[in-house]
């Protein structure tokens, strides 16, 4: 799978259920089942991980050595909150309470898919952020990208 890309607007009903988007359910691996986990993400969004993707990452995490206080604390933080969820025979997704009040999700979401993730955010935070970096991004790229060298043409 080359990975999950696209920006899709959804809207959250009464419940915190959004319909999952087509254009992104025909991106998901078949071994991911329509199963997902959900935990806060880095910034102020939600990640949701197909589960096959989210059984990649656990394996690593696994790998941490435990007695290291600070990888117990990551260990933590990151599983905090996390919650497996399905798409519903309506293909929506219902999203945790506790989680949607973390991050202040209101009606309007974005979900914002990259690699093997995708994140929940609150669509007027998520193009605020958006437009406030837009201005750095060539900045940004030369700074992430500028060390990665072009592919050996052989």
């Amino acid at each position: 799978m080359a990975g999950l890309v696209g920006e899709y607007e959804c809207k959250l009903d009464a419940k915190g259920r959004f319909l999952f988007p087509a254009g992104l359910r025909k991106q998901l691996d078949p071994a991911a089942n329509e199963n997902f986990m959900v935990n806060k993400g880095f910034e102020n969004c939600l990640t949701l991980y197909p589960m096959n993707e989210w059984e990649k990452v656990t394996a690593r995490l696994s790998k941490l050595n435990l007695f290291k206080p600070k990888n117990r604390m990551f260990y933590r933080l990151f599983h905090q909150g996390a919650k497996q969820l399905t798409l519903d025979n309506a293909g929506r997704i219902l999203i945790p309470t506790a989680l949607m009040e973390r991050i202040g999700l209101k009606k309007e979401i974005m979900l914002t898919a990259y690699n093997d993730r995708i994140e929940i955010w609150d669509r007027a935070e998520y193009l605020s952020i958006m437009d406030e970096n837009i201005t750095d991004f060539s900045d940004l790229a030369d700074e992430v990208m500028g060390e990665i060298g072009e592919p050996d043409d052989e």
